[in-house]
């Protein structure tokens, strides 16, 4: 059996791990807390054999507690998005077979019915807490350890299963390649249903013997106010939060923006990931706090498989190098493996950071994998070595008049028009182009735009192959929790 270490709780034990409002965590103090945890869930059981473990928590120390407690009792944690619909999480309590929820008194009455219905337990962390730590299992690496759900844009959600050898190679490779030390204190405020939040941060930090802060949202005022003491030296966000931020510097006084921005330059590493950074964000955030942000390729099936160095150049619209001990092969559509710089195809990965399974669907397994490389979907060219990402092969593709465009290339031209907030551009049907360009664009306040005017605008700007042939106007963009662009969705405004 080769075991694994728990990525826990390495750094001195006196030291604080996490930081929840007024509140302050030792590391020993939840160690000690996650073993009560584990001993209450095992009851009179030596081991949970795999037994699937839910939990509705928000950033907290019970989220801590009730994840790792329930790795340490040798169960797999399912944790759950506190913001889904009822719907929702009926879907994914009956797709893994969950026997237990754990969740915080506030939810409790808007879950029980739904637990009743599918005869799930209905536990809050105090319920679970034994008086009198036991003897926990070994855990050979190659068990299943957690369950997280995909966004499923197109289909119902997929449980992504991963190993406690996943994990590992997840945290640890990012370890190295972040260069994280326990020295380092970072805010967490991205869900923690989702691989960034969890691994990149949460996970990251706690095996470094690093500080989080955890936040049960983005609270700008807050944050802002903990930058400005030159309190974190780190920061992972999406790039909608870097937007907000932005944004956000044009509602206070210059001399609040300017203490802000000098925190953000005085961090060590300022990161952007889960969505693609465009070049304008990427050069704005660059100007105003001098920090040149990484981005990196990641998905919930393997963690992190793509990053721009630490050390080294980093380069805008681009996501770097496979990271160590993680394969990275582009294949075209006959699945032959790419050698040629600059010509596209579909990322393929290989290594120990890759999921087991997804949870009680073989077909969908087996149809993700090629001769052991793993099909990401996402398609990507090799740029003096470095990978840019051209956008999902059935999303961000668009075969229009014979051309394959990079829907993220176009999108990314269009954020620098002086009209324009925010835009997605998807391909849509048409019976002379296959599928024509077309932009869904957000109007900045106070401005107007038409599509002739962008037209003449985008003929200096990209080649004429590439120019939205339909322009329309949303107030909004649909987005998932983690502020992706749910592209689907605005097919099916076309279409009403």
């Amino acid at each position: 059996m080769s075991e694994i270490p728990f990525p826990f709780f390495r750094g001195n034990s006196k030291k604080v791990a996490l930081v929840e409002d007024a509140n302050k965590h030792t590391y020993s103090e939840i160690n000690n807390r996650i073993n009560l945890f584990s001993a209450g869930i095992l009851g009179d059981r030596e081991d949970l054999n795999e037994e699937r473990i839910a939990f509705f928590l928000p950033a907290s120390l019970d989220y801590v507690t009730t994840m790792h407690g329930v790795w340490r009792a040798g169960g797999i944690a399912v944790p759950l998005n506190v913001a889904s619909a009822v719907s929702e999480l009926d879907h994914y309590l009956t797709c893994a077979n969950v026997t237990r929820l754990i969740a915080g008194a506030q939810y409790h009455d808007s879950l029980k019915e739904l637990c009743n219905s599918l005869e799930i337990e209905l536990l809050s962390v105090g319920d679970v807490l034994a008086e009198e730590p036991q003897e926990l299992p070994l855990i050979d690496s190659e068990r299943r350890a957690m369950m997280l759900f995909t966004s499923g844009t197109t289909n119902k959600p997929k449980g992504v299963v991963s190993t406690h050898k996943t994990i590992y190679a997840q945290i640890t490779t990012l370890i190295t390649a972040w260069e994280w030390s326990e020295n380092d204190v970072i805010p967490l405020f991205l869900p923690l249903h989702h691989i960034h939040g969890i691994i990149n941060i949460l996970s990251c930090g706690l095996w470094s013997g690093a500080t989080v802060h955890l936040f049960s949202k983005f609270d700008i005022p807050k944050i802002s106010e903990q930058i400005t003491l030159g309190t974190y030296n780190v920061f992972m966000a999406v790039p909608t939060i870097y937007v907000k931020l932005i944004q956000y510097f044009e509602t206070i006084g210059e001399d609040e923006v300017e203490k802000i921005c000098a925190g953000f330059k005085a961090m060590r590493l300022n990161i952007s990931g889960s969505a693609a950074c465009p070049v304008k964000l990427f050069e704005q955030w660059k100007e105003l706090t001098g920090q040149i942000l990484l981005e990196r390729y990641g998905m919930t099936e393997i963690g992190m498989g793509i990053s721009n160095p630490y050390n080294g150049e980093r380069r805008a619209g681009a996501v770097g190098q496979p990271l160590p001990g993680v394969e990275c092969q582009l294949f075209d559509e006959s699945d032959n493996p790419i050698e040629r710089e600059s010509e596209s195809g579909e990322i393929r990965i290989k290594g120990d950071n890759v999921f087991l399974e997804y949870w009680g669907n073989k077909e969908a397994t087996e149809s993700s994998f090629r001769d052991g490389w793993f099909c990401t979907g996402d398609v990507a060219v090799i740029e003096d070595g470095y990978f840019r990402i051209m956008g999902r092969s059935s999303v961000d593709i668009i075969k229009s008049g014979g051309y394959k465009l990079s829907a993220l290339e176009i999108e990314g031209v269009l954020l620098t028009h002086e009209s324009i907030a925010e835009v997605a551009v998807i391909g849509v049907e048409d019976d002379t182009w296959g599928e024509a360009v077309t932009a869904f664009v957000v109007i900045k306040d106070g401005s107007e735009l038409s599509y002739d005017s962008l037209k003449i605008w985008c003929g200096d700007r990209m080649s004429p192959y590439k120019i939205p042939k339909k322009l329309v106007i949303v107030d909004a963009l649909p987005r998932n929790a983690m502020g992706k662009v749910t592209k689907p969705k605005l097919n099916q405004l076309i279409s009403q």
